[in-house]
């Protein structure tokens, strides 16, 4: 009984119908992504992005170079075998010679990635001092880069955002969603967010794919930046790529629960309250509550 049970659900999912979309045809000599390898390059990343915070603690200003250059080692192997994979995701039959120019363009672009690492550095710091600064229950830098979620949803998306600039696919996503399960922030890495960027406690935090932000601004928890509508192609398909998201400007403040949607600019200096839905433009320098 038990064997004529599995046998015909076996060939129940082998029907070509049951898995059509829902089935990956990869190339044999390609490799797959990984969460779990690219879980270890984000923890190595922010081993050498924030010494001694993450990784291996005994890192001091003697063996910073070598414990540096023991991660970026790691982290070239493990990264470009991920974007390998990225790289070869789409399906296509590959030749050995097509696998082969992919895994070096995969080496090439670690490495641009490795070396844009100072500045993301440079732009963290921003970050950390904004959530310190606006933050009166935090007692110093080490609490925020240790314990904020916003702090890992952001070196996250800021890792994820540079290697899709770079053109790498479906890898920055991952890195994202990542972040998304660990910390209750999705941020889509296609978002460009200025420095000084902070979210205060961040759960619920939605930012779209097209979001532009700008420097100083701080967002609450439950905070959607999202698409009002979808426009549609003559096939009744979502229309890929167009602005649909939101632009906050320098300065901006959202309070929790607001949800600010569609291509809209709230402008430089504004303010909008707590469970409040925006979908017009707000003047620079406004002020936006709840009516009593």
């Amino acid at each position: 009984m038990i064997s004529q049970i599995l046998t015909q659900a076996i060939e129940e999912l082998s029907e070509a119908k049951s898995y059509q979309g829902l089935f990956h045809r990869h190339a044999d000599v390609a490799p797959l992504p990984s969460a779990t390898a690219l879980h270890d390059c984000i923890q190595l990343t922010r081993a050498i992005l924030f010494p001694g915070y993450f990784g291996n603690a005994a890192v001091n200003s003697r063996n910073m170079t070598y414990h540096i250059g023991m991660g970026v080692e790691r982290l070239m192997e493990q990264l470009s075998a991920q974007i390998w994979a990225g790289l070869c995701f789409d399906g296509e039959e590959l030749s050995d010679e097509q696998c082969e120019a992919r895994r070096q363009e995969a080496v090439r672009l670690a490495a641009q990635f490795i070396s844009c690492l100072p500045q993301m550095r440079r732009t963290l710091a921003t970050d950390v001092e904004a959530a310190y600064n606006g933050d009166p229950a935090a007692h110093s830098f080490g609490e925020v880069i240790s314990c904020y979620p916003a702090i890992r949803a952001i070196s996250s998306y800021r890792m994820a955002h540079q290697l899709l600039v770079l053109g790498v696919p479906l890898i920055p996503r991952i890195i994202t969603e990542l972040a998304h399960s660990e910390t209750g922030i999705d941020i889509h890495p296609g978002a460009r967010i200025g420095a000084y960027f902070t979210i205060d406690h961040g759960t619920g935090v939605v930012i779209g794919e097209t979001c532009i932000i700008g420097n100083h601004v701080k967002l609450y928890q439950g905070v959607t930046l999202g698409a009002r509508s979808f426009p549609l192609d003559d096939e009744g398909k979502p229309i890929k790529g167009i602005p649909r998201h939101p632009i906050l400007e320098d300065d901006v403040i959202i309070y929790s629960n607001a949800t600010i949607l569609g291509r809209i600019t709230i402008g430089r200096g504004a303010t909008v309250g707590g469970n409040i839905w925006v979908t017009e433009d707000v003047a620079a320098g406004t002020r936006i509550t709840q009516r009593k």
